[in-house]
């Protein structure tokens, strides 16, 4: 490959005269530092890297604050559930006000203010939680408490507001620019949504061990001022990068006209107001027109306030509207199914694999090797996108995920599996949870009671990434086998290939299908339906909080996995009869 080419691929332009010593090995040694330059100072880099920092930042902050909520309510999860369903409401209700942020302002303006919103909400809570740590007790005692109160309301509307700014960023990142960027390239794009991905795997692991490693070793406030220090610098970093990416890539200062001044679903409703003008004839038309200026005299009457939420409800219908038209909508529906599920490894999976009795340090080992697991699925995404196509990688990483999870079912009547139907026919819930050992099937025996939740108390958990590892394990009698966690496992580790591939592959479809004008508000209705459907895998837990319930919500989680590939089947259908139809 020549250095031109590279530099292309890198997105600058660049000049060389070393053609004519193509063949020269002086040449040659020189221009291996060269290209590495190119690369170095290429939009491409630049992304990777601020990606990096952004998602290092995002995974530090995301597993810190659940640890502060908790130690600042007594080792209490309320908090830390209050805040979970904050967090999945304002997604769920706001993505498609956000997607149309983002398509009716210009790019860089989009990224700037996102960057700075999330990294000053995160400055400005650390500096909240330092400040509550340090003078706990003082806190308490003015207004009678209501002081601590406010400091936690601050806390959780600062955090929600800092997930709000990164959902809008990464839209517009990883949704928009790297689609310029490449020049909307396949080849190009599908190498480098796997090596975001890559990066986000990476960031997974290593920065809430990083984050917790400081907290254990110092203190609560050590580790907010680290976090304070890390968000600065990254958003100094951060802003420099993708400025810089911005200007050498002039494609990304360039819009729809539609979305100069007015987002795409405002342009959509104004348009469709003169189709139906011009339809109808001149009386008709004039009649409208008067018509609508008493409607305007009646809209003058009505508060601001009022006049823009009516608008605000109004984009977000449209935003779903334009999402269910979508060519794309069963892909990206099914991919949000997928996050119905326990099978992954969340507080809730870990939680359950303590009390079958796996320490914490061969989890922290199983979330490695998942990790790994994830990056070969990116590796896999390349390889078969290569050479099946787009829409073929999909439905082979969706048998391969399904047939991989056969496991978890295989787990929930293997031997050792402490599945009790029977749990379910009991009438009265206190009934449930002070039943003997002698209704637990293969049952691990824990501290305070045989049914112990899912999660216990705070003051056993040593966490250390965005699971729980506990430090001391139960003692007792083992359980009866090991066979059916192992199985669990097993699945879970192995289906991790199969599923990042599957979600690079609706990314992909989702960034080449959707128009440019729609891109924000269509990913963004694909965050609130992501947050929806892991919302409800929530509600199945606190449905069903007993170890003994655990198996059959790992087939209801099959249920919702198997729905949402199905509905990528259909697609992948409808896709292929669509290329004969054109072919």
């Amino acid at each position: 490959m020549s250095l031109r080419t590279e530099g292309a691929q890198c997105g600058g332009v660049v000049e060389f005269d070393g053609d004519n010593n193509r063949d020269s090995p002086v040449m040659k040694a020189r221009s291996i530092p060269r290209s590495a330059l190119i690369y170095l100072k290429g939009p491409k880099f630049l992304i990777y890297v601020s990606g990096a920092l952004s998602m290092w930042g995002d995974r530090m902050w995301h597993f810190a604050i659940s640890v502060f909520l908790i130690e600042l309510y007594g080792h209490n999860l309320l908090l830390t559930a209050i805040f979970g369903l904050v967090v999945a409401g304002s997604v769920l209700f706001l993505g498609a006000l956000i997607g149309d942020w983002v398509d009716r302002n210009p790019r860089n303006k989009v990224a700037h203010a996102s960057l700075f919103i999330q990294n000053v909400s995160v400055t400005v809570c650390s500096i909240v939680l330092m400040l509550v740590f340090s003078y706990k007790k003082w806190i308490e005692e003015i207004w009678d408490g209501w002081l601590t109160v406010v400091c936690y309301t601050v806390v959780i509307v600062l955090a929600d507001v800092a997930n709000l700014a990164s959902t809008a960023l990464t839209i517009a990142i990883q949704r928009d620019w790297i689609v310029v960027i490449t020049g909307y390239n396949r080849g190009h794009l599908a190498g480098m949504n796997a090596t975001m991905r890559r990066i986000d795997q990476v960031t997974n692991i290593l920065a809430p061990l990083a984050v917790g490693q400081v907290m254990t070793l110092a203190s609560n406030v050590v580790g907010c001022g680290f976090i304070l220090g890390w968000n600065l610098v990254s958003l100094i970093v951060e802003f420099i990068f993708l400025s810089r990416v911005y200007r050498i890539v002039p494609e990304l200062s360039v819009k729809p006209p539609t979305m100069e001044h007015q987002s795409y679903l405002e342009k959509k409703r104004e348009s469709k107001r003169s189709q139906d003008t011009t339809s109808v004839c001149p009386t008709a038309a004039i009649s409208a027109e008067i018509t609508s200026s008493l409607h305007l005299q009646e809209i003058t009457r009505i508060p601001v306030c009022f006049h823009r939420l009516r608008r605000l409800l109004s984009t977000c219908q449209e935003g779903w509207r334009a999402y269910y038209k979508q060519p794309v909508f069963l892909a990206g529906l099914g991919l949000a199914f997928l996050y119905t599920t326990v099978l992954g490894f969340d507080c809730i999976t870990t939680g359950y694999a303590y009390t079958q009795g796996i320490s914490g340090s061969l989890l922290s080992i199983l979330m490695g090797v998942s990790a790994v697991a994830g990056l070969l699925g990116t590796v896999l995404f390349t390889k078969l996108r290569k050479a099946c196509g787009l829409v073929n990688t999909g439905v082979i990483s969706s048998g391969l995920h399904l047939g991989c999870l056969l496991l978890c079912v295989c787990s929930v009547f293997a031997p050792g599996s402490p599945m009790d139907l029977s749990i379910l026919y009991m009438g009265n819930a206190s009934d449930v949870g002070g039943m003997t050992g002698g209704h637990q099937r293969h049952g691990y025996p824990l501290r305070g009671g045989s049914n112990q939740p899912l999660l216990p108390d705070r003051s056993s958990i040593h966490w250390t990434n965005n699971t729980v590892l506990f430090e001391n394990a139960p003692a007792g009698t083992e359980p009866e086998s090991y066979i059916s966690i192992i199985l669990l496992f097993l699945g879970v580790i192995m289906a991790r290939v199969g599923l990042w591939s599957f979600d690079l592959t609706v990314t992909q479809l989702l960034q080449e299908t959707i128009s440019e004008s729609e891109r924000g508000v269509v990913n963004g209705v694909q965050s609130s339906m992501n947050y929806l459907m892991d919302l409800l895998h929530f509600l199945m837990v606190i449905s069903a909080p007993q170890p003994q319930h655990f198996g059959i919500l790992v087939i209801i989680s099959i249920l919702f996995i198997f729905t949402g590939h199905t509905m990528y089947f259909l697609y992948a259908r409808k896709a292929k009869r669509k290329q004969r139809t054109n072919t």
